[in-house]
């Protein structure tokens, strides 16, 4: 295996070009005869050819072992966010959530991105969270389903501390739309399926109509199976984000969560997705990152966020009212 390297692949095909100035020498000395020359250009070429297959082959190998031993490393990783031995599944999620004194960090060498933050959203709220970047808004909504542990204090939803909560019951009660959708390489069915694995196909084309994609799909050849390709790559950007809308019409979570979900979207888009965003936040508690005036304006109550924690919060005429930190970023916005 050690010959079918790339370096001796190079040395191979600097032979080539030898091979054939040697040739061609022997013919216009006459040495060689014009028809030997060219069987010998077709030796070279038989023999060549099978050896860059050869070695093409020997280093996708080597590619897919390097590949597999990565991810045998990766399942091998215990995840660091496990069950507690006496966790409980809430059976109806409301969607009330209180921070109660939370710090949190990603290393123990920085700072805290969070300090003793205090926050409370009732059931069925619309909160619109705001803030300079790299203020932490992602970072406190991620913390909701566990995807990082606090340091200090506590997070509950419906009273229930979420570390007393099965992770898998938790994040099936909340829902995240991000600015950046992954989508797999599959039909569009398989995708929405991906909200819920049993759904039947009223279900799914259900969800399709509440996202307003099923129009579109239909009008595609195939219809919901519709290959995607890697990442959606055939889809748009709304269509994308609606086929996102729909997993979690799919899902039916208590709770959402959208990350700037129309922050890269031309106009048209973001109205298409505004909408059915709108219609997925009916009676279910939702935290919106909000970048656009669009969003902002319809939340009935808007937190700032700052590094102090909470610095504001209202609806945006009392907000506007106060010419503080809100006005101040509304007048950037």
């Amino acid at each position: 295996m050690g010959f079918f390297h790339a370096g001796n692949m190079s040395f191979v095909i600097s032979l080539i070009p030898v091979v054939t100035m040697v040739a061609m020498f022997f013919i216009l000395n006459g040495s060689m005869k014009i028809a030997d020359s060219i069987a010998c250009m077709l030796y070279i070429d038989i023999l060549v050819g099978p050896m860059f297959q050869l070695i093409e082959l020997f280093e996708q190998i080597q590619e897919s072992i390097a590949g597999y031993q990565r991810f045998l490393e990766i399942l091998e990783i215990k995840p660091e966010i496990v069950d507690s031995a006496n966790a409980i599944e809430l059976k109806k999620v409301a969607g009330d959530v209180s921070f109660e004194n939370v710090s949190f960090h990603y290393n123990k060498s920085e700072k805290n991105i969070l300090t003793e933050l205090n926050l409370h959203i009732k059931a069925g709220e619309y909160v619109a969270l705001i803030g300079s970047s790299g203020i932490g808004k992602s970072t406190l909504c991620s913390l909701i389903p566990r995807f990082y542990e606090v340091q200090s204090g506590k997070i509950a939803i419906d009273g229930v501390d979420i570390r007393e909560i099965k992770i898998k019951n938790l994040r099936d009660n909340i829902g995240f739309v991000q600015q950046d959708v992954y989508l797999f390489s599959g039909t569009i069915r398989e995708n929405i399926r991906y909200g819920k694995e049993n759904a039947t196909e009223e279900e799914i084309i259900a969800a399709a109509k509440n996202a307003m994609m099923h129009d579109f799909i239909v009008n595609f050849s195939d219809g919901y199976d519709t290959n995607i390709g890697q990442r959606g790559l055939k889809l748009s950007g709304g269509q994308k984000q609606r086929l996102a809308i729909a997993r979690v019409f799919l899902k039916n979570p208590g709770i959402l969560i959208f990350d700037e979900a129309t922050s890269s979207l031309d106009v048209e888009s973001e109205r298409c997705v505004q909408r059915s965003l709108e219609k997925l936040a009916i009676n279910r508690t939702t935290i919106v990152i909000a970048h656009r005036l669009s969003t902002i304006k319809k939340a009935k109550r808007i937190l700032v966020l700052t590094q102090n924690g909470i610095a504001e919060d209202g609806t945006h005429d009392e907000l506007i009212s106060k010419n503080g930190v809100y006005a101040e970023l509304y007048k950037l916005l």
